[in-house]
């Protein structure tokens, strides 16, 4: 059973509810009948019914719950609670009419009410409109300054030779532009606690940079040097190293040559991109180029459980969403 199944099967045992927001993209449609079909999570998906089925005839939505946000009994209770969370920013009922005709506005709010587990949502929507909800309605976990990301990076079925576990774990490609050196820090500790309990790999940090221990000068070298004494200081039982360039995280022989002595270099599991840009880049490259499929961006640090995907993503791109959505229920 590869990595992926393996999460499936953890996620079926949960018996969770799932939201959907996007009813309106086949993608999401077809993810709703193979998550449902495979017993992963129960199903709601949000849209207009005969829309649905009629846009999607082949698909069998058999146990699937579909609730149309425009006509949902429960508008009246969310504007009521909308208003109330967000009074402070001025919300208004007629605003609040407005928002909840999205369906992620929707979604978060089933969350916030408790009668779903998790939200996945992303699919033909951006980043910023499917997290937007989540930070003003669900809100950061107690003690968490900000919410990160992280991608799982499954290796293809030929395999890969610095892949030991069958996947490995890259943050941040879909949510921070910038960090400070505390946030990235923090981004890489909840990464390795992601990495452990969603992946159940034991987590080897790389903090990457273009430097590897001091062989070049930067005010961007001098960031991820900072981050790992920070990170460090906060965790330091965990295995975590750096600054190292990509190719000493990884490569055994490199990781000697260029940081000899570290328990992390040339056995990296785990990499923390120094920014948003290189992160994006560097998973788009695992995908594209190394036949890796990229699960994610699964978001961490939010109050419960809520996840956005790749505008590029494939249906069981969704179904792997879905799943690890339902294992971060154990953990908020």
């Amino acid at each position: 059973m590869n990595v992926l199944e393996q999460i499936k099967s953890k996620a079926a045992k949960l018996h969770k509810t799932i939201v959907l927001c996007e009813g309106e993209d086949p993608r999401v449609v077809r993810a709703a009948q193979m998550v449902t079909s495979e017993g992963i999570a129960k199903i709601v998906l949000l849209g207009d019914s005969a829309a649905i089925k009629q846009t999607n005839p082949d698909v069998d939505l058999t146990g699937v719950e579909i609730v149309n946000p425009l006509t949902s009994d429960k508008l009246c209770e969310y504007n009521e609670l909308l208003c109330k969370l967000r009074a402070s920013k001025g919300m208004t009922p007629e605003l609040a009419t407005e928002l909840l005709k999205d369906g992620t506005y929707f979604g978060a709010m089933m969350l916030k009410c408790g009668e779903v587990d998790g939200l996945v949502s992303g699919a033909c929507h951006s980043t910023a409109n499917t997290l937007r909800p989540g930070l003003q309605i669900i809100k950061t976990a107690p003690g968490v300054a900000a919410v990160s990301s992280f991608n799982l990076m499954i290796c293809p079925p030929q395999g890969n030779q610095y892949c030991p576990d069958g996947l490995v774990v890259f943050a941040d490609c879909g949510l921070n532009p910038t960090y400070t050196a505390e946030g990235l820090a923090d981004c890489a500790i909840s990464t390795a606690k992601s990495a452990r309990e969603i992946a159940g790999i034991d987590p080897k940090v790389a903090m990457l940079s273009f430097s590897s221990k001091g062989s070049a000068k930067h005010d961007n070298v001098t960031l991820v040097q900072e981050a790992t004494r920070i990170a460090k200081e906060k965790a330091p039982d965990l295995k975590l190293d750096g600054e190292l360039q990509f190719d000493a995280a990884i490569v055994p022989s490199v990781g000697e040559m260029k940081a000899k002595g570290s328990e992390v270099a040339g056995h990296a599991n785990v990499f923390i991109f120094p920014d948003l840009q290189a992160g994006n880049i560097g998973y788009k490259i695992a995908e594209r180029l190394g036949g890796f499929m990229a699960v994610g961006p699964i978001c961490q640090g939010f109050a419960k459980p809520l996840n956005d995907l790749s505008r590029g993503c494939k249906a069981e791109d969704i179904v792997a969403a879905v799943a690890i959505t339902v294992l971060q229920t154990q953990f908020n």
